[in-house]
């Protein structure tokens, strides 16, 4: 039974944006070697308090990461193998986790088995990797037609039925985690068979007993997906959603359905977490009163699961995904080259509530498996209970949307106030747009 996991706080970044990469792989042959100007950073991310660092795409591609060519190459736009060993030996005089990004639906065209494909059609020997129709004319000049993900004719489904693409995964899973990767965010793992990645993780478990796999599951049956699929975690889309469009919509009632569903995963399995990350708008963008910033970022830390911050949310940076080509540029920035000093100094304040709230998740570690009791609920005023399990310790949350202070209809009399957006006052009495968190007597 994995333990680590319970005590992870990611910090996940896109490698080829956050070190401002080529945005095409145009010289495949010129090494650049990025990927050593991470570690700068890995000091940044323990003193936000987290002890993961979980990298988007490093292996070989066209473009963006998520077209690979070889998931057995670093892409030369980050560097080479000994930059990523070298990133993992940083990591571990840190005491930091490192998770990979394990693109593992599609390939990029210029994948070699594909490319054998387009080169000799029927007679190709991996024409069973992929999904094909000889029979269709296909676009461009292909001659044939293929699965493809969700539109993208650059992103190549595989065939996961073939024992050969099982083989495959399997392979490059146990080369990284070799190497020194803790686990794998495997990607699209919603468009991917249950049992394909069930049939894959059990074979690498073999010889690495201890690595965390999470799919990427945006909307569907969580439960089943860990369950059936083998995996260990999924990504927690419904509370993240649940979180932004009730604090938009002045709706807490949304945000208390989205908690107890939550509350049944994790019954099940640990959660991933997060307000942000490399596909979505930023929240201080999405919110539309940023004074609701800390309210959201108090649900992430005092919920159950497992924690992820997406590189510069912690700064509060802004950045719209569009849904177009190139869309992706706002919320993937390129950060400075020099390390975190080059950092604007308008984003400490967010910095720092971060720290706060993840050193009060480390205070209290029970919070990754917490159960959660809703104590008080109105469109604009929100109180709940988050419990240990195990014992008698528990935490109430006040979250006030509202334009006014409100005084919630509570007995919290000789709680002790741990974190809050105000000193002073009732323990029951929140500031306007303000929050409150309370640990009371046992």
């Amino acid at each position: 039974m994995l333990t680590w996991p319970d005590h992870a706080i990611w910090w996940q970044l896109h490698p080829i944006g956050f070190l401002g990469a080529p945005a095409t792989a145009d010289a495949p042959d010129v090494v650049e070697h990025r990927l050593s100007r991470l570690e700068p950073w890995l000091d940044y991310l323990v003193e936000l308090g987290c002890n993961g660092l979980a990298l988007g795409p490093i292996f070989a591609s066209e473009s963006h990461g998520y077209d690979t060519t070889d998931h057995f190459r670093v892409d030369p736009r980050l560097g080479t193998e000994q930059d990523f060993e070298r990133l993992v030996e940083q990591c571990r005089a840190r005491g930091v986790r490192l998770l990979l990004d394990g693109v593992f639906n599609h390939v990029g065209r210029s994948f070699p088995r594909f490319r054998d494909v387009l080169e000799h059609g029927r007679e190709s020997r991996s024409a069973s990797w992929f999904r094909l129709d000889f029979d269709a004319p296909g676009h461009g000049g292909d001659g044939f037609d293929y699965a493809d993900f969700e539109g993208h004719r650059i992103l190549v489904a595989l065939n996961h039925a073939e024992p050969e693409v099982q083989d495959y995964v399997s392979d490059v899973m146990g080369y990284w985690l070799d190497r020194g990767a803790d686990g794998w965010r495997l990607d699209a793992a919603y468009a991917v068979p249950k049992e394909f990645w069930h049939l894959v993780t059990d074979r690498v478990r073999r010889t690495h007993p201890n690595a965390w796999f999470v799919g990427e599951y945006i909307h569907g049956d969580y439960v089943a997906a860990v369950r059936e699929g083998g995996l260990d975690s999924v990504t927690q889309y419904e509370l993240w959603k649940g979180i932004w469009s009730s604090l938009n919509d002045s709706n807490f009632f949304e945000l208390a359905w989205a908690l107890k569903r939550h509350d049944g995963y994790r019954t099940a399995f640990r959660p991933l977490t997060f307000v942000g990350n490399h596909d979505v708008t930023r929240l201080a963008s999405r919110l539309e009163d940023e004074r609701l910033l800390p309210l959201a970022l108090a649900v992430l830390f005092t919920t159950a699961g497992i924690p992820s911050v997406y590189a510069g949310d912690e700064q509060a940076f802004r950045g719209i995904k569009y849904e177009r080509e190139g869309g992706d540029a706002e919320i993937r920035p390129a950060f400075p080259a020099e390390g975190p000093t080059g950092l604007a100094s308008f984003g400490r304040p967010v910095f720092r509530l971060h720290q706060d709230l993840i050193g009060l998740r480390r205070r209290h570690p029970w919070l990754v498996g917490a159960g959660i009791e809703v104590l008080h609920l109105e469109n604009l005023a929100f109180a709940y209970r988050v419990q240990d399990p195990e014992g008698g310790a528990s935490l109430v949350v006040l979250l006030n949307a509202a334009d006014r202070d409100r005084t919630f209809p509570l007995n919290l009399e000789g709680a002790k106030r741990l974190l809050a957006s105000s000193e002073g006052g009732r323990n029951e009495r929140v500031e306007a747009h303000g929050w409150s968190i309370l640990e009371p007597p046992r």
